[in-house]
């Protein structure tokens, strides 16, 4: 007994030994990756559903949101709600632990750099679209391959819709879909509409956004590929305005759990890795600047110690 209770202290001593030597900014790069893989999954039903729904697969959009859910459930099983939520939280987690990561770091350097810029809104902001702009730089590609594969869909010759002609799976899984998009467009390819990512602030355009990610897939006998503005009036001309917000009371619906699941996680996580508050670390960094003048240090060590 008391040996394995001398294990068990030995492995928490191990363990608090190894969350203190990690620097600020990689416990805040885990915590926000945990948080996000879980707040991701926890809404990747109605997520696919949203896609399918913004994408135009006839079947789903005239069966509306619970006729869809109750499709997926028939056709694919339970798993069918998670089609593509691989690459979605393979893009996710280092997507949430870079946007959590990079606004708290840019945050502090604001706050160092423009003392008079004060705590608010505006800060947030700043810091915000920063950490945004960062975060999707680096994980673009992994929201185009989870869009693609959530498009497809397994076919049921009793439940599709008459005159529907059933389609074989395009990709089989995550490398596929990268190689595949890789050989038809390069890099471009993978890239595909992230000048619109930017504004999803405005639903329409992600609308937009994800069509353009499956053009390949809904007319694949076309080699040509439209623009954001050929995109935009083919789905108007052809579509509707409606269609523009196609999914929108789906995002409503997992808007409200994702962030609350998202900031509760990254919280929990923050606290398990004993990362201290905001403005505990930005005095201790203007501290350590105050001990040690700016003409002694050189770049890169003001930099680490700004991280840590």
């Amino acid at each position: 007994m008391g040996e394995k209770r001398g294990e068990k202290d030995r492995g928490v001593l191990l363990l608090d030994g190894l969350i203190g030597g990690m620097p600020v900014f990689v416990k805040e790069l885990v915590a926000g990756g945990v948080a996000g893989g879980f707040a991701k999954t926890a809404v990747a039903p109605l997520e696919r559903i949203k896609i399918l729904f913004q994408t135009r697969r006839a079947e789903f959009h005239s069966l509306g949101l619970v006729g869809s859910f109750s499709k997926i459930a028939k056709t694919e099983g339970v798993l069918g709600f998670y089609r593509g939520n691989g690459a979605s939280v393979a893009r996710i987690v280092p997507y949430a632990a870079l946007h959590y990561m990079a606004y708290e770091e840019y945050r502090r350097w604001i706050i160092l750099g423009f003392p008079g810029i004060g705590r608010g809104p505006v800060l947030d902001l700043i810091a915000g679209s920063f950490a945004g702009g960062t975060a999707v730089l680096f994980t673009y590609p992994l929201d185009l391959v989870r869009t693609r594969l959530a498009y497809q869909v397994v076919e049921s010759s009793k439940l599709s819709v008459k005159g529907h002609v059933p389609t074989e799976l395009v990709y089989k899984g995550i490398r596929d879909c990268f190689s595949k998009i890789y050989k038809e467009a390069g890099m471009r390819g993978l890239y595909r509409g992230v000048g619109l990512l930017g504004q999803t602030f405005t639903y329409p355009l992600d609308v937009v956004r994800r069509q353009m990610q499956v053009q390949r897939l809904m007319t694949p006998s076309s080699n040509a590929t439209r623009g954001t503005l050929e995109t935009l009036a083919m789905i108007f001309r052809t579509q509707g305005w409606k269609q523009l917000f196609s999914g929108l009371s789906i995002n409503y619906l997992k808007v409200v759990p994702s962030v609350a699941i998202g900031f509760t996680v990254y919280d929990v996580m923050k606290a398990f890795l004993q990362v201290p508050s905001r403005d505990q670390t930005v005095v201790g960094v203007a501290t350590d600047g105050l001990n040690n003048p700016p003409s002694c240090i050189p770049p890169s060590s003001s930099l680490s110690q700004t991280q840590q």
